[in-house]
């Protein structure tokens, strides 16, 4: 098979909030070699990748996504990789390009799992995948008692885990910090894994975060997500030198392997975050995965958007079994879940299980997307560039 096109599709509310939710716009990728179709998602801004896939040679290392992509064959799961590579090589200069490169890897590994009717963790070399554990990942409430009804009725609802993060917390005092964390363990329950995100809300001031360490050993949080930027690898160490019974998580804002190989290696983590739809796609993903796995570090998945991003963000991982966790959204908004036919849920035990059908096992919504389409054109010196494509094109 060559590969004959990448159709990038800008999706997004009708309004966008200023609020820590990556669910309120989304970039779709399609990718067509033959008569096979694959599907997958960047997670960035989207005009900003469109821009990187179709935007004029800059230099020789500078060139547009699209040149290292369109027209290669794609046989097998080496093609994904070489493919990758190049883009790497011949995008060296273009910051976005890793961004933009997830989406289209998570494509080639669905389309090249359709057409060979294996589920992609089959193809990453899993001989069987295991239930998660997910945990129900949402926004502090504004106030404590908002939080506490949150955990409560995740806990209502079988979850077993839950993560509050962002929205207040940080952005007062420790006092303010305490009291939202009380409210989480109260609502979850003794028994609840009790997960925080800090959302990076101290960039590198290790005494804000290390003045928090006494509240969240108190409810007992299994971990502090993003406490610092991601580079700030002498600052998360000092931290998890501290940080008790806490663990420290982190690794989502790594845009390329070597990103999350200092942090496995300089920042002390526990868990290492890694978003599919931002570092390179699933190819790379599962580097990590492999790499964590070898230095005793548990991986988790990081999605915030639709079950396409979050069934991609599971694959890498999915043969793991030591690695139980996994993030699973709840307030997702209304574009999140018209995105997609299939929804993901945990069953009758509260266990996710990775789709076992041919790629990732998630259909688009064409009709469901067609809503939230936004009409997009970049043209440069007269020229068109990018135009948005035929949703519905056969």
């Amino acid at each position: 098979m060559r590969i004959d096109s990448i159709d990038f599709f800008y999706l997004a509310m009708p309004e966008i909030l200023d609020i820590g939710d990556g669910s309120q716009d989304a970039l779709l990728v399609r990718v067509r070699a033959g008569d096979e179709v694959g599907w997958g998602e960047c997670e960035a801004a989207p005009l900003v990748s469109i821009a990187s896939l179709v935007c004029p040679m800059s230099h020789s290392a500078c060139k547009p996504v699209a040149a290292s992509v369109l027209g290669q064959s794609l046989d097998d799961i080496a093609d994904i990789r070489r493919i990758g590579d190049l883009v790497r090589a011949q995008s060296l200069d273009l910051l976005q390009a890793d961004h933009t490169l997830s989406g289209i890897d998570i494509a080639l590994w669905d389309l090249l799992g359709r057409r060979l009717h294996e589920p992609v963790w089959k193809l990453l070399g899993y001989p069987r995948a295991y239930p998660k554990t997910p945990y129900a990942s949402v926004l502090f409430g504004d106030a404590p008692e908002a939080t506490f009804e949150k955990a409560r009725s995740i806990r209502a609802r079988g979850f077993r885990a839950a993560k509050f993060g962002w929205g207040p917390f940080g952005q007062s005092t420790v006092a303010a910090d305490e009291a939202q964390l009380q409210a989480a363990r109260e609502g979850l329950g003794d028994d609840g894994l009790l997960l925080v995100d800090a959302g990076t809300v101290w960039n590198t001031n290790v005494a804000a975060a290390r003045a928090r360490l006494p509240a969240l050993n108190a409810v007992r949080a299994t971990w502090l997500e993003e406490p610092f930027v991601s580079g700030a690898l002498g600052e998360y160490h000092t931290l998890a030198s501290e940080s008790g019974s806490v663990g420290l998580a982190g690794g989502e804002g790594c845009h390329n392997f070597h990103m999350a190989k200092q942090m496995l290696d300089h920042a002390g983590l526990k868990f290492v975050q890694i978003d599919a739809g931002r570092i390179g796609g699933i190819t790379i993903s599962k580097d990590v995965a492999d790499l964590a796995s070898g230095r005793g570090v548990t991986y988790v998945n990081h999605t915030f958007t639709s079950n396409l991003a979050l069934s991609a963000s599971l694959q890498p991982f999915a043969g793991l079994e030591a690695d139980t966790i996994c993030e699973y959204p709840t307030e997702l908004k209304s574009l999140a879940v018209a995105m997609t036919k299939t929804h993901l849920a945990p069953d009758s035990n509260g266990l996710l299980h990775v789709p076992d059908a041919p790629g990732l096992g998630i259909d688009p919504d064409l009709d469901g997307i067609r809503p939230y389409l936004v009409d997009t054109e970049i043209r440069v010196g007269g020229r068109l560039l990018y135009q948005t494509p035929d949703l519905f094109a056969s």
